[in-house]
């Protein structure tokens, strides 16, 4: 019979990586604690340290153990690992991400109403209300998966995936949402585009969406859509960034 695994746990993977567990499940709490120590080791600049990547439940810390001793690294991350609660907050940077729903933009959006029994309209009100959670980025390059979605407009993928879905594409497959942030191939049900860069290698920060940010969708008409798209080509548009109070979800 296994042993119930207790939290936090450090796990070895290989000779340059440390992963340190927080829990078994998708949870606000649980992936607080992670952005929590992502933040506290970021702030401290240990040398050695060169790498972290937040997951939904666990952080991947790379070193190079030539600089940072393995039992050193497992020191202080225990320690950090076991902060108060009272420091670990999913409160923080809320961005806002303008989506031109339906149309050619979100060919799909027809059959999520009609899965759900919903009109167009009460599907874009009850995706843009909401505040979304991005619990990690993965799959392709600042891909963000959000968690927070009302489960009123949840639609099972499309049987045949797309070839090509156009970077901004905002979608839903099963339970989730998420933005297509460069082009590639896809089976989610795409309800809308965003015309902001979701991804750009060329800047210092590629990606607009982190780990531990907060999304909320702001729906704008076709013209709005064009009107943005003209000002981020020309570098001259900025995104709308607030601060998000501590949250439960």
């Amino acid at each position: 019979m296994l042993e119930e695994a207790t939290y936090p746990r450090i796990l070895h993977a290989g000779d340059s990586c440390v992963v340190v567990e927080f829990g078994s499940t998708i949870s606000l709490d649980i992936n607080g604690q992670v952005q929590s120590l992502r933040r506290a080791l970021e702030n401290k600049n240990i040398p050695g340290i060169k790498e972290l990547i937040p997951t939904y439940r666990s952080l991947a810390i790379y070193f190079d153990p030539l600089e940072i001793p393995l039992e050193k690294l497992k020191s202080t991350l225990t320690s950090l690992s076991t902060m108060d609660e009272e420091n670990i907050t999913t409160g923080g940077t809320l961005i806002v991400i303008p989506v031109c729903y339906g149309g050619e933009l979100g060919p799909d959006i027809e059959n999520v109403a009609q899965h759900n029994n919903l009109s167009v309209e009460e599907v874009i009100e009850i995706h843009s209300r909401p505040d979304y959670y991005c619990y990690m980025l993965g799959f392709t390059p600042g891909f963000s998966y959000l968690g927070g979605m009302d489960e009123r407009i949840a639609t099972p993928r499309l049987e045949t995936p797309r070839t090509l879905i156009p970077a901004g594409s905002v979608g839903i497959a099963g339970k989730q949402t998420g933005i297509y942030p460069i082009d590639s191939p896809g089976g989610w049900q795409l309800i809308g585009r965003t015309p902001l860069k979701m991804f750009d290698p060329k800047s210092e920060k590629p990606t607009l969406i982190e780990a531990g940010y907060w999304v909320r969708f702001k729906p704008i008409s076709f013209e709005e859509y064009q009107s943005i798209s003209s000002e981020v080509a020309k570098g001259t548009y900025l995104p709308e960034i607030l601060t998000k109070e501590g949250a439960s979800q």
